[in-house]
């Protein structure tokens, strides 16, 4: 009997552990690191259906021929949504980017209620 109790006991562990996990960025459109035309949305997509009124993006335009000496600055007007499938973040700018390097910093939180976070950068050219 204890043979069986312990495999059936693992089995159990290892099908709850998705149910708990946290979520992951699977996708994102502009991708890491690619070089894209004007833009005026960034999606992510998680692994894990999010709570929208906890999880958010933000966009920083962090480079631009002749920026050398300037900080990062934040796009302002950037209206984050989750989509209809309940596992995609929708980042809308109030207007096409310019040409430049950006990062998007996100942060998400999916049913554990544990915050996640992370960020990606891509090329306007």
């Amino acid at each position: 009997m204890k043979k069986f109790l312990l495999p059936a006991a693992l089995l159990l562990l290892g099908q709850a552990v998705p149910a708990i996990a946290h979520p992951k960025l699977v996708s994102s459109a502009p991708a890491a690191r690619a070089v894209v035309r004007s833009t005026d949305v960034a999606t992510l997509a998680f692994s894990e259906r999010l709570m929208p009124r906890l999880s958010g993006a933000e966009v920083t335009m962090t480079g631009m021929s002749g920026m050398a000496n300037h900080g990062p600055m934040k796009v302002s007007g950037v209206r984050t949504t989750v989509g209809p499938d309940g596992r995609t973040l929708v980042a809308r700018l109030p207007r096409p980017l310019s040409a430049g390097t950006y990062r998007v910093d996100w942060h998400a939180v999916s049913a554990d209620t544990h915050r996640i976070t992370g960020s990606l950068s891509f090329t306007v050219r």
